[in-house]
This record gives C-alpha cells, structure tokens and sequence, in this order.
C-alpha cells in the first residue's frame, strides 16, 4: 500500500541510537478500511479509496450510508483515493489498513493543511524587513510593501507580485521525513520534524514506492 490517512496528535522527542533527543511529531495511522477499489476498466483509472475516523449515523445520507455497508462497516467521516501501489502487494475490497505497512526508519511524505494565520501583511507573509527609518518624514510606513507600480507601461502590477493577503490554510507536503518510531498497539507514528496542521488536523502519510 502506497500510504494511509491519519490525525496530527501532538509533538515529543524520541532518542536515536546516539542518545541524542530528536523531536518528533505523533501521528494516529488508521485503521482505515478499503471501501472501494477503481479500475480502468469501470472508473478509468486505477485508485484504493481508504476510509477513517467514525462517523455518527444521524450525520450520514442514505447514499453514504449504502456505500458504507456494502463493505461492511460504520459510516467514517474522511474518505481518501490511493493511485500508487507496491507491486505484489494489492490491497482487497473490506480489507484493514494499519501501521503495519511502515517499518522504523523508512522515509515517508506527509500532507496535510496548515495552520491559517488570516490575512497578513507583508512583513510576516513574504519576509519583508520594512522600511524602517529610511523614508522621509512619512508616517506609518514601517511595515509597508512600497512601490509595486511599473508607471505608465505597463500601467498594472504582474501577477505574483509579494503583497498582503491570507496567509496558510493550504495543502502542503513534507517530504523525506523519517519514522523514528511505531507503535502498533496503538497505531501510532513518531516522525522526525515537524507536520503540517494543528493537533488534530487530518494527514496522508505516503509511502515511496
């Protein structure tokens, strides 16, 4: 299996072989159950669709609900698709995914979204310094972006131009991340570095293949 869905669940430190103290952050890995499998032939392309995390029936419609049962299990409230898959090692419709699929020290990518900060100025979005005392007598321009006009021609200012705006909120992968430890009784996972997302946020952890 190329990768499984989990929870962000909080930072701690594990020791490596040296003794020193790496910081890690702790990821619920599954279960997930395979709900669905898409084929060329029916869907097009080919994809596992992992499911997670339950869900209360009164939050499920009746077309939801079937889809659910025809493989056996409760409503679960993250539906995700796989397209990449470890040749010999297909997974089957109904079947459990669980931490089981890593092994310590293989190197993973995790996506998730991150943490929204609202709508930011230029000095904390782009790294702007600021103008500082460089200006001549204006007021109230220490955190401003400046000039960002091209005069006459071409009388618009380019895309991509670093201003303020919403800053986080986005999808984002961490690749080369190392798992330090598994704890499989508890389905857990101890990444070196950090992840994308407050505690609690859903991930993907992927899987080289």
């Amino acid at each position: 299996m190329s990768g499984i869905i989990g929870k962000k669940i909080g930072m701690t430190g594990s020791f490596d072989e040296n003794g020193k103290n790496i910081p890690c952050t702790i990821v619920e890995a599954g279960p997930c159950i395979v709900t669905q499998i898409k084929t060329k032939e029916k869907d097009g392309y080919e994809a596992l669709q992992l499911a997670y995390e339950d869900l209360k029936d009164k939050h499920v419609t009746k077309p939801i609900a079937g889809h659910f049962k025809k493989a056996g299990i409760t409503p679960k409230r993250i539906v995700r698709e796989f397209t990449r898959f470890e040749e010999g090692n297909r997974k089957k419709f109904g079947e459990k995914i669980t931490v089981d699929i890593f092994v310590e020290g293989e190197y993973i990518d995790v996506v998730g979204i991150s943490k929204g900060k609202g709508f930011q100025g230029v000095v904390k979005r782009h790294n702007f310094r600021g103008s500082g005392d460089a200006s001549h007598g204006q007021h109230n321009r220490l955190r401003a972006p400046g000039s960002i006009g091209a005069s006459s021609s071409p009388s618009r200012v380019f895309k991509g131009t670093c201003l303020p705006g919403q800053m986080g909120n986005k999808r984002v992968k961490m690749i080369n991340l190392k798992i330090m430890k598994i704890i499989p009784e508890k389905n857990l996972l101890l990444i070196k570095g950090a992840v994308p997302g407050p505690n609690g946020s859903i991930l993907i952890v992927e899987r080289w293949s």
